[in-house]
C-alpha cells in the first residue's frame, strides 16, 4: 500500500476547503480567525479513505497572497495536486502563482478542478474551462483531467473521487530504505502528553522509541508516541501525515521549519549549490547577489543568490547558483525549493539542491561548473566520487558523503569500493575514502617534508614517526595519519624502520671524515663489551668537529648499530642482543634471574647490569618481582 499526500492549490475563496469537506466529511478550517474570515490561513489536514483500505492524507493550503508562506510549507510533500479554480471567477493571480510553485517543486501528478459550477451557466463554465486549459499549457498539468464539481450540490464529487483513486494507484512508493525525515509544520503541547509536532514523512520509517535529532539545532529527542490520521501506530512510513510526541523535548526546543531525522544523518549548513530556475511568468530577473526568501520544506530563510554562470537570470532561464543563507538549514541533495523576491514579495523561481554542504565557489569557475553538472546529472557512483573529491581536503568520512547525496551507507560503501577498484579513490581508514588527486598532492607535500629533513640531517636514518605525524597532518587523528603513512609506504614512496620514516630510496651517506668516525666509534664500543665508554668520552676522541661527531653517533643509534641505554651509556648492538639472549635463557632455566646473576653472567659491573635490566623492563622483555626478574 502506497502512502500518498494530496494537496490543494488555488486562489483564495475558490472552494478548496469546501471541496475537501465534500470529499472527506472533514472540516480543515480549525482556527477561529479562519472561520471568521472564511479563508484558510494555516495548513489544514484531512484524509481520504481508499478502496484498498488505506488512507491518503490531504493538505489544505492557504490561497491568500499573504499566506503563500504557509502554502509552501504544505506543498513540499505533495504527491498529487488538485489545482482548484472557481467557476465564478476563473484563473486568478494566486492560481498562476500556485501552479508555478507546484511546477518548481516538480510535482508530477495532478488534477484540474473547477468548483462552484452551480453558480454559473454552461457557456460561462466552458469559457472558464478553456481559460484553465490555456493556463495549464506547458506545465505538468497540461494533460491532466479537468473535472467540474459543486461542493454544494455534490455534482462531480464522485467522479473526482474516482479519478483521485485512479491516479494514486499509479504512484510509485516512497523510499523507506533511507533515514526518516519529517519537516515540522506545526508544534504544540498537549496536557498529559507533552510536546507534539506534525509534518509529512517524506522519507524512511519512524518507530516508537526511536532516537531522533531536531535539525538544524541538533537537539536530541526520543519518540514517545506516533499518530497517523489521529490513530496511534507503532510505525509511520514515508508518505504519511504524522503527529509525533516526544518524551524529552519542550515546545520551546522546536520551531516550525525544523527537521526530525535520526542522529548524525543531516549536516546543518549555511550554503547550498543549486540549479535555479526562473519562472517564465516572473516579472523580474534575478541578478547576482540578489536577496531572496528561500523556502525549503516548512522553513523560510533569507538568502543571497550568487550566480555562478553569469550576472543575471532572466524569466524562463536556468543556471547554477550558490545560495548563501542567513540562518542554518538542514538540506539534502535532490530537495526542491522555491525563492521569492525580498521586496516586493513575489514568487520568482525555485529549483533543486545539487550540493547541500558546499564550500564557497568562485563565479565563472569552469571546474566548479563541471563538478556541479556531475552532482546534478551523474549516477550515484559519480556523485559519491565527486563528494569524496570535494571532501578529501577536509577528510570527510563516507557517512558525511552518503548523507550529502541521499544514499544509504550500504549504497555509499558499494560505490566507494567500486571507485577504489577503478583506482579513483583509496580507503585510508575505516569508512574514510580520499580521492587520488588529493592523495597524490599530499604525497608531494610529504616528500618535501622528508626531503628537507634529510638535507638538514644527512646522517640520520629518518624522522621519528610521531614528529612526522605532527608536521604532516597536525589536525588529524593518529588513525588517519597512520593510514596515510601506511598508504605511501605500500606505494613505496616512503619507508619506515625502527620508528623512523624516510624517503623510500634515501640512504645515509658518510663522507670520508664521517666514515672514519663511524669506524672508530664502532671499534670503541665493540672493545668495551659490557663496560662501554661513556658517550662524552667517545665524542672527545673524535677530534675538533664535535657537531659531526654527535651526528655520526646519533646515526649509529638510529641505524641500530648502537643500543642506547639511559643517560650517557650505549652498548654495541651485538653485545646488547647477546645480553638479552643470555638473560632470557637464564630466566627460562631457573624461572627468574637476579641482578648479581646478570652481573656474573655478563662479566660486568653492577652499574652496567642495572642499566641493562632496567632497559629490558622498559622494553617489556622482563619485569621486576622483588629482587629478581622474570619474563614479562
Amino acid at each position: 500500500m502506497n502512502n500518498s499526500i494530496i494537496g490543494t492549490a488555488g486562489h483564495v475563496d475558490h472552494g478548496k476547503t469546501c471541496l475537501i469537506r465534500a470529499l472527506t466529511g472533514i472540516e480543515t478550517d480549525r482556527l477561529r480567525e479562519e472561520k471568521k474570515r472564511g479563508i484558510t490561513i494555516e495548513l489544514g489536514f484531512a484524509y481520504l479513505d481508499l478502496p484498498d483500505g488505506g488512507r491518503a492524507g490531504i493538505i489544505d493550503v492557504p490561497g491568500h497572497e499573504k499566506f503563500v508562506r504557509n502554502m509552501l510549507a504544505g506543498a513540499g510533500g505533495i504527491d498529487l495536486a488538485l489545482l482548484i479554480v472557481a467557476a465564478d471567477e476563473g484563473v486568478m493571480p494566486q492560481t498562476v502563482e500556485h501552479l508555478g510553485i507546484l511546477s518548481l517543486l516538480e510535482i508530477k501528478h495532478g488534477i484540474l478542478v473547477m468548483t462552484k459550477i452551480d453558480t454559473v451557466d454552461d457557456d460561462w463554465r466552458q469559457l472558464v474551462a478553456e481559460d484553465i486549459r490555456s493556463q495549464a499549457q506547458g506545465t505538468f498539468l497540461e494533460q491532466a483531467p479537468l473535472i467540474e464539481v459543486s461542493s454544494y450540490t455534490g455534482e462531480g464529487i464522485e467522479q473526482l473521487r474516482q479519478e483521485i483513486f485512479c491516479q494514486l494507484a499509479q504512484l510509485k512508493g516512497k523510499r523507506g530504505d533511507i533515514p526518516f525525515r519529517i519537516p515540522v509544520d506545526r508544534v504544540f503541547s498537549m496536557e498529559g502528553f507533552g510536546t507534539v509536532i506534525t509534518g509529512t514523512m517524506i522519507e524512511g520509517k519512524l518507530k516508537e522509541g526511536d532516537e531522533v535529532t531536531l535539525y538544524p539545532g541538533e537537539k536530541p529527542g526520543k519518540v514517545r508516541n506516533i499518530q497517523v490520521h489521529s490513530q496511534s501506530v507503532d510505525t509511520a512510513y514515508a508518505g504519511q501525515r504524522v503527529a509525533v510526541n516526544f518524551s524529552n523535548l519542550k515546545k520551546s526546543d522546536i520551531q516550525r521549519g525544523d527537521v526530525v531525522a535520526p542522529p548524525g544523518t543531516m549536516h546543518p549548513t549555511m550554503m547550498a549549490d543549486v540549479r535555479l530556475n526562473i519562472l517564465k511568468e516572473a516579472k523580474r530577473a534575478v541578478k547576482n547577489t540578489s536577496r531572496l526568501h528561500f523556502y525549503h520544506g516548512s522553513r523560510e530563510i533569507l538568502c543571497k543568490a550568487v550566480l555562478l554562470e553569469g550576472d543575471v537570470l532572466e524569466p524562463g532561464q536556468s543556471g547554477y547558483a550558490q545560495l548563501r543563507l542567513e540562518e542554518t538549514a538542514a538540506l539534502k541533495a535532490g530537495d526542491h525549493f522555491v525563492v521569492r523576491f525580498y521586496s516586493p514579495l513575489e514568487t520568482v523561481g525555485g529549483g533543486v539542491i545539487v550540493d547541500p554542504s558546499p564550500f564557497k565557489r568562485k563565479r565563472g569557475d569552469q571546474n566548479a561548473l563541471e563538478e556541479l553538472k556531475i552532482l546534478e546529472k551523474g549516477s550515484l557512483q559519480d556523485k559519491i566520487c565527486q563528494g569524496i573529491k570535494m571532501g578529501s581536503a577536509h577528510y570527510r568520512p563516507l557517512d558525511f558523503v552518503a548523507v550529502q547525496f541521499g544514499a544509504s551507507m550500504g549504497q555509499a560503501r558499494a560505490a566507494a569500493q567500486a571507485l577504489e577498484e577503478e583506482g579513483q579513490v583509496a580507503c585510508i581508514a575505516p569508512d574514510l575514502y580520499l580521492h587520488q588527486q588529493f592523495i597524490q598532492a599530499q604525497g608531494q607535500r610529504l616528500s618535501e617534508i622528508l626531503r628537507e629533513y634529510h638535507t638538514a640531517n644527512p646522517l640520520k636514518e629518518g624522522m621519528k614517526k610521531e614528529e612526522l605525524r605532527t608536521r604532516f597532518l597536525p589536525r588529524q587523528s593518529q588513525t588517519v595519519a597512520d593510514g596515510m603513512l601506511a598508504y605511501y609506504e605500500k606505494a613505496e614512496r616512503i619507508k619506515s624502520v625502527n620508528g623512523l620514516v624516510s624517503l623510500f630510496r634515501f640512504k645515509v651517506k658518510f663522507d670520508e671524515e664521517a666514515a672514519r668516525m663511524t669506524e672508530k666509534m664502532e671499534k670503541l664500543y665493540l672493545e668495551g663489551g659490557y663496560a662501554p665508554p661513556d658517550t662524552e668520552d667517545v665524542l672527545a676522541q673524535m677530534g675538533r668537529d664535535q657537531k659531526k661527531a654527535q651526528q655520526v653517533h646519533n646515526a649509529l643509534i638510529t641505524g641500530g648499530t648502537l643500543a642506547r641505554m639511559d643517560g650517557q651509556i650505549c652498548f654495541h648492538r651485538q653485545h646488547y642482543d647477546r645480553a638479552v639472549e643470555l638473560i632470557r635463557r637464564g630466566i627460562q632455566e631457573k624461572g627468574q634471574i637476579t641482578l648479581a646473576e646478570v652481573r656474573d653472567l655478563l662479566g660486568t659491573s653492577r652499574k652496567y647490569a642495572v642499566v641493562i635490566l632496567e632497559t629490558l623492563d622498559r622494553e617489556k622483555v622482563t619485569k621486576k618481582i622483588g629482587d629478581a626478574r622474570v619474563l614479562a
